[in-house]
């Protein structure tokens, strides 16, 4: 007992040493252990909108989810086992951004618990209770922490410049991507990113009926979903080319999981909508320096992000849309709401 408590006490007690920071290779395996993760909230996604009966916590999927948490979980853990042993102690011992990723552990375990009881004795949801589930929402709010562990540690790094490379920047976006498929499942009622052409079509082509409001709010929500994390990353650095389209190829994973990607062709008008964002940071070096160039950015991408959407909608329909208000009107919609989120985010130029 006495070995135990000054175990716990070496561990606890700080020994007043600055934090260290993890190498980019450690990053990497982080972010890639985070797409397990993520891949395995996505088969269960897939599971709870596709199978009508789901009687038991102990599925396939839910196996694929935890494994995916034991695996990231064990590697962050690990990082603060070998500053241990290298004599660092309490805070000394978490490498720079690990933190909150390592505080969210046991949180997640805890609300998996929560869970797994929920289901025991109230049942498995499938429609859109999923979203609202206390437990739920715990486990979803812990592994944002735990997935966006890459980017905290990048936010600072020594050895990450203004201008980073797609390489060295990729563990921190690929972090923020999955995190930003989490924000996507959790407002599933409002994402455009699940429907298929005709419907984008159908609902443009009617001024009655609740299916054009539907989709405009889910336009609107998907939007801000989209953009924000592009938006707060370029108040960071200077993004290097590819950035957004490996952001938004994430991002429509989600989607595409809980839809059994049968909307294929709207997913890739997403990608595409990110590779024009790229060509338009490219063009634009919108930064936290240049709030014009920021704001005009903002403004753009969701422009042309939600103009390639009803363009690929009416290539995949065989038609337009039959109210032209409505499918010129929305992307214009879209870009006005992007330059009031990039307005918001920066609302004043900053000086270095």
């Amino acid at each position: 007992m006495a070995v135990a408590n000054a175990g716990l006490r070496r561990m606890v007690i700080d020994s007043g040493e600055p934090r260290t920071w993890v190498s980019a290779r450690t990053d990497l395996v982080t972010a890639l252990l985070g797409v397990w993760f993520g891949i395995g909230l996505m088969i269960d996604a897939w599971a709870h909108s596709n199978l009508a009966e789901l009687e038991t916590f102990f599925t396939p999927w839910h196996a694929a989810f935890y494994s995916g948490f034991a695996a990231v979980s064990g590697w962050i853990i690990w990082q603060v086992w070998r500053n241990v042993r290298a004599g660092r102690q309490g805070l000394a011992a978490v490498p720079t951004g690990y933190l909150a990723g390592l505080v969210a552990i046991p949180a997640f375990a805890a609300f998996g618990f929560v869970d797994m009881m929920w289901h025991t004795f109230l049942g498995i949801e499938t429609t859109i209770d999923i979203l609202f589930s206390p437990s739920h929402l715990g486990l979803i709010s812990t592994m944002l922490l735990i997935l966006t562990t890459p980017l905290r540690s990048a936010w600072h790094a020594p050895d990450i410049a203004e201008r980073p490379s797609l390489g060295r920047l990729f563990p921190a976006l690929l972090g923020l991507a999955l995190a930003g498929t989490l924000v996507s499942l959790f407002v599933s009622y409002g994402n455009a990113m699940q429907w298929e052409g005709r419907g984008v079509v159908a609902a443009l082509s009617e001024m009655e009926g609740p299916r054009t409001g539907d989709l405009a709010s889910s336009i609107l929500i998907t939007n801000a979903v989209l953009l924000l994390p592009v938006l707060f990353l370029l108040r960071r650095w200077r993004l290097p080319f590819g950035s957004v389209t490996v952001m938004y190829l994430v991002g429509v994973l989600m989607p595409g999981a809980q839809t059994a990607f049968d909307n294929v062709p709207i997913l890739l008008g997403f990608v595409a909508g990110g590779l024009v964002s790229d060509l338009l940071i490219r063009w634009l070096n919108p930064s936290a320096e240049r709030r014009g160039a920021y704001w005009a950015f903002a403004g753009l991408s969701a422009f042309v992000t939600w103009s390639l959407y009803i363009l690929v909608a009416s290539v995949s329909a065989g038609s337009l849309p039959a109210v032209p208000e409505l499918w010129t009107g929305a992307p214009i919609v879209a870009g006005l709401i992007g330059l009031a989120l990039g307005a918001l985010l920066l609302p004043n130029a900053q000086r270095a």
